[in-house]
Parts: structure tokens; sequence; C-alpha cells
């Protein structure tokens, strides 16, 4: 009997994002997974059209059952149980699973989380803790409970977080990292060897969802923060800021050294100096920008076809 035979499980597999995907598509390659739920289609963008989720997506490419519940009602319990799964892996599902889900999976339901619990517990993790400017992170595959992200801790790995890599792009690497990390912990779970270890509550930290507040610059901040802000929120939802009545959104930056003006005020626009903001502490070189309405561009394209002046001021 091969390996990969005698190790297979039946997995019942929730998640909804880009995050997800990566850990569905190298479980099919070595477990069966038996149902994929995730949530429903929403609206979304200018026009509101309605979207599926990459997770759902992927799942329909690959010929995988599909169930998109509102809520865990009865008919969802029925259907989970149907299916009897060894275990059920959770990766960025967005919902927490009820005591009746949690308990139907053979050796229980591991989760796959994006940061090294028990700091950034939540939906966002990724993103405040580049908006906290932390030095590492990683993945914690870890076993439910009806808490948020407070179950056991099965296995972890730690990664060190680039002081230019964007949210963007940390999101693909953790992804990488939690799609081996769960495989295997589910070796090591069906032979029996999988650690449990108690998260220390006290060291707990949150990760709330992201709200429209946490995109707008406030140029009172440092440059540093704001470097933080503009990177966790890249690619989405993106950080702004108003120039002549405007959003412009900002998608790079650096700390630069100039300090002592007001707060958003432009210090410097040329091709010479760069394009140079007031912050609350030293100044912001602007790299890359989008005004509303328009395309990504360079500080130098934006200096061409808008023309601002030193002593202009950012909102």
């Amino acid at each position: 009997m091969s390996e990969r035979v005698a190790n297979n499980m039946r997995i019942v597999y929730m998640g909804t994002p880009e995050f997800a995907v990566k850990p569905l598509a190298k479980l099919i390659s070595h477990h069966e997974v038996t149902l994929v739920v995730t949530k429903p289609d929403a609206a979304a963008g200018r026009g509101k059209k309605v979207i599926s989720s990459p997770v759902k997506l992927f799942a329909q490419e690959n010929h995988l059952r599909v169930i998109t519940p509102l809520k865990f009602n009865e008919e969802v319990y029925q259907e989970i149980l149907a299916v009897k799964p060894e275990v059920i892996v959770v990766a960025a599902y967005g919902k927490l699973l009820p005591r009746e889900i949690l308990n139907i999976p053979t050796y229980g339901c591991l989760n796959i989380h994006a940061s090294l619990l028990p700091f950034y517990r939540g939906a966002a993790p990724i993103e405040r803790c580049l908006m906290a400017g932390e030095k590492e992170t990683g993945i914690t595959i870890m076993y439910m409970d009806e808490g948020l992200d407070t179950g056991d801790i099965a296995l972890q790995e730690k990664v060190v977080i680039n002081q230019e890599i964007t949210g963007g792009e940390l999101r693909e690497i953790l992804a990488e990292v939690g799609a081996d990390l769960i495989i295997e912990a589910l070796k090591r779970l069906k032979e029996g060897k999988l650690p449990r270890v108690p998260q220390d509550h006290r060291l707990a930290t949150y990760a709330p969802p992201l709200k429209k507040e946490d995109e707008i610059i406030h140029w009172a901040d440092s440059a540093e923060k704001i470097r933080n802000q503009i990177r966790a929120l890249n690619p989405v939802p993106g950080a702004y800021t108003v120039f002549r009545g405007k959003k412009i959104k900002i998608w790079r930056a650096k700390v630069g050294e100039f300090s002592g003006k007001k707060p958003g005020e432009i210090i410097f626009a040329d091709r010479k100096n760069g394009f140079l903001v007031a912050t609350g502490e030293r100044g912001l070189q602007i790299l890359e920008l989008q005004p509303e309405g328009g395309k990504k561009m360079s500080w130098e394209s934006f200096l061409n076809g808008y023309r601002p002046l030193v002593g202009e001021t950012f909102e």
C-alpha cells in the first residue's frame, strides 16, 4: 500500500478567499476532499456584480462538490454528516463553527491561521501585523474550538517579514506555508503524533476586520506608520488621502528624512528631490499612486499630469 493511500483522509474543507485556495489545491493532491464549504456569492465592485469566492471557483474547476450556506442549519449539518469526514480543515472561512459541526469529524477540526497564535487572533492577521510593523509572523495549525482562534496549537512555522513586502505578497507566502504545513499536520494526525499545546491566553492580541476608516491616511501619524499602512492595504483595499478634493490611493512609499513642516504638506515635488510629504514624524516619499477614477502611476507621471505645488497639502 502506498504512503498516500495509507495516509489518505476524508476531508471537508471550509474556506473563502484567495488565501484558502493553495491549501485546498495541496489537499486534493494528497487526500480525498469530499465537500467544500464556502461563503455565498456576493456583490462586489462599483457595478455590484455578483461574484463567487475564489475557493468556490477553484472547487468548481476541479469538480469538487461545493455548498455555500448562509448559516449552519440542520440541512447543512446533515450534508456534512453524510460525507463522513475524518477531519474538517478550515482556512479563512469567515464564520465560527458551532459545536455540532465541530463534533462531526473523527479527528476533529484543524484551522490554518495566518499568524503565530496567540498573537493576532481574528479576521485580518496579515494586514494588522504589517500595520503594526512586525518583523515576523507565520502560520499556525490549530485544533478548533468554539472560540475565536482560541484552540490548542498543533504546529507553527515562522516567516520573516521583509520590510518592503506588501499585504498581497505576504499573503501569497503564508498561503504556501499553510498548504505545506496542513499536509504535515494531517500526516501526524493520522499517525497519532500531532502535538497539542494550549495557548497562553494572557498573551493574546487581536486582528479585527478592516473598516473603512483603516483606509484613511492620517498625516499626523509618523511616516513609518503611514508606510506600514500603505503596504498592509496593498493590493486590497488600498490606503487613501484627499488632494484637491478628490481621493488618491497611495500604493508604494518609503520613509524620507525631512521633518518640521505641517503634516500633509508637500515638501518637494520635482525630479531632483522626488515627491516628499510631511508627516507627524519625518517625511514620506511617495513612489506610486492612483488618482480617483484613474490608473496606478509613478510619482513622476503624477507630477507631469497634476503638477502638485510645494506647500499644497494632502487632507
